[in-house]
């Protein structure tokens, strides 16, 4: 357990050390970027020794492995975001104990995370997940509205009870104009949050970037990032 704690932490500070000069080269604050540890795939132990070494935001994509992981480490002082496309069959499950869904891209869903909030009497963050790869149907080949579907998504969550608009979420697409153009790709939503602030002033998070492109989104403006490898290292999918 030693050797791992030793080896989180260097690869902790490396990640650091790249968010820092990233903030500097962008002009900006390192209390202006909140990094997000991507503990999929991760066992419980790696969670508790994140939050020793000072992690205090978590993320997981799937429910399966998030809900059994979330409750063994209930005593940290952790927030937990889910991440993953979500279907409305796990709703009741994640509510339990996510702090915010950074994966909302339908109306069904803000429906079904409504009425479990209220139920669970939770109040739960929400982020848009916004497709810039979104194709003739608005959705992105990873989840996501495009950008045409973001103002009527807001609004309902907005105005749906258990239910705060926290800002926009994506991830660097694959296909589409914006492949291999990650800094462009953030920049994009960069101007979709700025049109989402005008009439949501308190939706300004906005979660960019992952292990091999943190740079490129700090340098756009995003306020989180979203790190796995770089952090916890290479690891076989579970399942």
């Amino acid at each position: 357990m030693t050797d791992r704690k030793d080896e989180l932490a260097a690869n902790l500070a490396k990640v650091e050390r790249r968010i820092a000069d990233a903030c500097a080269a962008a002009g900006r604050g390192r209390d202006e970027v909140t990094l997000i540890v991507v503990t999929k795939t991760y066992p419980a132990s790696d969670v508790r020794i994140l939050s020793e070494l000072g992690v205090r935001h978590v993320a997981e994509n799937r429910d399966q492995d998030a809900a059994p992981k979330a409750a063994a480490c209930s005593d940290l002082p952790l927030t937990w975001h889910f991440v993953g496309q979500l279907q409305t069959n796990k709703v009741r499950s994640v509510v339990g104990y996510a702090d915010m869904v950074q994966s909302v891209d339908r109306a069904r869903l803000v429906t079904a995370l409504s009425r479990e909030a209220e139920r669970q009497g939770r109040e739960l963050g929400c982020l848009i997940q916004v497709a810039l790869d979104a194709g003739e149907n608005g959705r992105g080949e990873r989840g996501g509205v495009g950008p045409d579907g973001i103002e009527e998504l807001g609004e309902l969550v907005a105005g749906a009870p258990g239910l705060r608009l926290a800002g926009l979420m994506t991830v660097a697409p694959l296909t589409g104009p914006y492949a291999g153009r990650e800094q462009a790709a953030f920049e994009r939503l960069m101007d979709l949050s700025t049109d989402l602030r005008r009439a949501h002033p308190a939706a300004n998070m906005v979660s960019a970037g992952m292990s091999a492109d943190l740079e490129q989104a700090v340098a756009a403006g995003a306020t989180h990032v979203r790190v796995g490898t770089a952090v916890l290292g290479v690891r076989a999918r579970l399942g």
